[in-house]
């Protein structure tokens, strides 16, 4: 934590110059930026779904940079010697203050309140914008099919039923469905499976608002991580989804070139 404070510290003394007493504020998401540059390769392995393993580690990999920050701001001594952090400030609130010291302080709208409320509102804006984000994206996504399997008597096919292997027409219902499996066609779900997902696509980008109540909680200092590495995150994966609609639009238009060039030939 010493080697933390001290790169914070000293991120904040070259910026003090430029932004007085919320240098130390500043150099937080100078380093929270840092932290996520690094994280960047595998957040977009994980967008690209490389492996399972690549979504949760951005995630896992920032517990500890968050720990660490929460402790620094909440500690009065680091490495035996007086944390020189909590006397730094983002405007008239100490960065090492909660939500309830500054109701204690001035009250909802006192000098340390409104930082408070500003901080609040700009995750709110963050959490929004993520939840609108996730609500198109599960709008936009294409149904996955029901694959129908052939009957035991090779009649009308019934979804999500099994096969017996000793019938003629189950057996080539389940060695087709194998040799479509094989060939990576869409995984069979039933109707209410997919319904399920389509819910569950509704409510999961709500979930981004659980930091609003994070924020209410930790040291303020904690609060500017979340809300830089949360902003970071929504641009990021926006920025991701760009490039890949314009790769998509820009394979759409060189085989639609291909296409009308084998027409003429």
């Amino acid at each position: 934590m010493s080697v933390f404070t001290h790169l914070v510290a000293e991120l904040g003394r070259l910026l003090e110059p430029v932004l007085a007493e919320s240098a130390t504020a500043a150099a937080i998401v100078l380093f929270t930026v840092l932290v996520r540059l690094a994280l960047h390769p595998l957040s977009r392995a994980a967008f690209r779904g490389a492996t399972p393993v690549a979504g949760c580690l951005p995630t896992l990999l920032q517990l500890p940079v968050f720990f660490v920050m929460y402790q620094a701001f909440s500690s009065s001594e680091v490495a035996g010697e007086a944390n020189e952090l909590l006397g730094h400030r983002l405007f008239a609130a100490p960065l090492g203050s909660r939500w309830v010291d500054a109701l204690g302080e001035g009250g909802l709208f006192g000098a340390q309140g409104l930082v408070f409320l500003g901080l609040f509102a700009a995750v709110g804006v963050v959490a929004a914008w993520s939840a609108v984000r996730g609500r198109r994206a599960a709008a936009a996504a294409p149904a996955v099919p029901v694959l129908p399997v052939a009957g035991p008597r090779g009649g009308k096919a019934v979804p999500g039923k099994a096969v017996p292997g000793g019938a003629k027409g189950g057996s080539r219902g389940a060695r087709a469905g194998a040799g479509a499996g094989r060939a990576g066609a869409p995984v069979e779900l039933s109707a209410e499976q997919q319904a399920a997902m389509r819910k569950l696509g509704g409510v999961l980008p709500l979930l981004s608002f659980g930091t609003l109540v994070t924020a209410a909680v930790v040291p303020l200092a904690a609060g500017l991580y979340l809300l830089t590495t949360t902003a970071w995150s929504v641009a990021e994966r926006a920025w991701l989804q760009h490039r890949k609609d314009r790769a998509a639009r820009a394979d759409g238009t060189a085989e639609d070139v291909a296409a009308a060039g084998r027409a003429a030939g």
